[in-house]
């Protein structure tokens, strides 16, 4: 007999996104997007808008997002070159699909770079990273780092761990790059940058 065709399961992923303008811009990581067919922003009121991809960065791992709702509370943007070392910071976002969880640690380090640390060749990508000891989890990525004063500092990308799971070292891209990379991608779809065609051996 001819088997069947299975019908192809529906893979859904979560992220997390931080909305930085009240006309519906969001701010979240290249790989919480990256391959979407369709992508639906759920905000804490739990209302539901489909958004669209204005543009994505994967040298930094940020992409700009869209939904049509105006008015949304803005997050203020803080200054990540203004944090110290053993400052207090609160990691926020959906770790596992819990909405909304908030999580605290301290910044142990920054401007990071994860790919010397774990003695592999860069691929290219930019890599200054606010290393925290907040937990963050799959589904955290995209979501927002602020500090005290609840000012976004960083956007949480990146967790060093053997298993794949929190093992203390949380990453995030800085509000310096943020600020940049979603100026850039709201107004050209593309980020500018220059490049000195210099390489060390």
């Amino acid at each position: 007999p001819q088997q069947q065709e299975q019908p192809k399961q529906r893979q859904i992923g979560l992220g997390s996104g931080v909305i930085v303008n009240k006309d519906g811009y969001i701010v979240t990581n290249n790989h919480v997007v990256e391959g979407a067919e369709r992508l639906e922003v759920t905000l804490n009121d739990n209302r539901n808008f489909p958004a669209t991809v204005i543009g994505a960065d994967p040298v930094t791992d940020l992409a700009l997002i869209k939904i049509d709702a105006p008015d949304l509370h803005v997050i203020p943007m803080g200054n990540s070159e203004d944090l110290h070392v053993g400052e207090w910071v609160l990691a926020v976002g959906n770790p596992f699909g819990f909405t909304s969880t908030v999580t605290t640690g301290i910044v142990s380090a920054k401007a990071r770079n994860i790919s010397s640390t774990m003695q592999s060749p860069s691929s290219g990508n930019i890599e200054s990273y606010i290393q925290t000891d907040a937990a963050v989890n799959s589904g955290n990525s995209g979501g927002a780092l602020v500090n005290l004063d609840g000012e976004l500092v960083g956007i949480n990308a990146a967790i060093y761990s053997n298993t794949g799971t929190y093992a203390g070292c949380s990453c995030a891209i800085p509000t310096s790059i943020v600020q940049k990379v979603v100026s850039d991608l709201k107004q050209f779809g593309t980020v500018q940058r220059a490049f000195l065609g210099v390489s060390f051996i």
